[in-house]
């Protein structure tokens, strides 16, 4: 599992990486073109946001470019261009199709405004991402757009002020539960996860542990590997903030068993283990953790950009000189 499983342990970007990712079923309720959008959605690799890139620019060329469905693949391509960082390319393009909203399906229309306010929101303007939001939304439910409707105000319990989140995401499951789109009920188990982590930056820790609980078992019943275990990943980490620490650290080192029987690792896993062994008062234990923590985590350019301290951390607690307290 890489940097990019785990994203809201980075406090933000577990929505954008993993939005649209959850539920590939179309219904008979679908709006028009969604048949379209979600076999577009399908392409999508958000772990390789440079791949998912070159699979849209090959989807791109097999339409015409002033198509609707040209435009739409082009909301996607910019989108992958954000995940990127490429924030000045991501925005050149959506201004190129833009130019062309006004003659373009309420749908490709929503998709923009959802991709020009994921661009402004993760390169740090949340203020000017909030407009756009509301617009998708509102937009979404007068077209009868469930999923996007549900992907719009989920954007809201992000990107609004934070007094605003919860309601935003609260809002967001009621769509899903009231949905007859099978892909936008599929957005519950992420909600669950945000709900989750609004309660817990709230300091609501055992109310958080019980929505990640639900998301867990939302994703187990999926059968997506990757994404359950980001769910078990976030529940250990519940079990630590309430003082469960036998429970967070099984969890964890489980976690990092499965992952390293299917050839992989992740230095979330082990900055949390760190954190376990420091809860516990044992820097010592904690040190190996954390140094398999920073050797994976210190070339994420994301962590670079946004959280220098938390490297620093690692690094501090690596060499056996943690600087501050455990977290909660």
């Amino acid at each position: 599992m890489t940097r990019v499983c785990i994203l809201r342990a980075c406090n933000v970007l577990l929505a954008f990486l993993l939005l649209g990712s959850f539920a590939m079923t179309t219904s008979a309720a679908a709006p028009p073109g969604d048949s379209f959008a979600s076999k577009l959605d399908a392409q999508w690799d958000f772990d390789k946001p440079a791949v998912s890139e070159e699979r849209f620019r090959v989807e791109l060329a097999k339409w015409p470019a002033a198509s609707a469905e040209a435009q739409e693949v082009r909301t996607q391509i910019a989108r992958t261009l954000g995940l990127q960082r490429k924030f000045p390319d991501a925005h050149a393009l959506l201004d190129e199709i833009e130019r062309e909203l006004a003659r373009l399906p309420a749908h490709v229309r929503i998709r923009y405004l959802l991709e020009r306010g994921r661009t402004f929101n993760s390169s740090g303007a949340p203020p000017r991402a909030v407009p756009l939001f509301v617009e998708a939304l509102k937009l979404a439910e007068a077209d009868r757009d469930e999923f996007y409707a549900v992907d719009a105000a989920h954007m809201l319990g992000i990107a609004a002020p934070p007094p605003e989140r919860l309601d935003w995401n609260l809002k967001a499951l009621a769509l899903a539960e009231a949905a007859t789109d099978a892909r936008a009920r599929g957005w519950r188990a992420s909600l669950y996860n945000n709900i989750g982590w609004t309660y817990f930056d709230d300091g609501h820790p055992a109310t958080a542990l019980g929505y990640w609980e639900k998301a867990l078992a939302a994703r187990q019943a999926t059968g997506k590997a990757t994404a359950t275990r980001v769910a078990k990943w976030t529940v250990a980490r519940g079990y630590r903030a309430v003082g469960r620490l036998d429970e967070a650290e099984a969890a964890q080192k489980s976690l990092a068993a499965e992952l390293a029987q299917a050839g992989e690792s992740d230095g979330y896993v082990f900055e949390e283990l760190a954190e376990i062994a420091l809860a516990r008062r044992d820097a010592k234990a904690a040190q190996p953790w954390a140094a398999k923590a920073h050797a994976a985590l210190k070339d994420d350019p994301w962590l670079a950009a946004n959280e220098a301290p938390r490297l620093a951390r690692l690094a501090a607690i690596a060499a056996g000189n943690p600087t501050q307290p455990p977290k909660p």
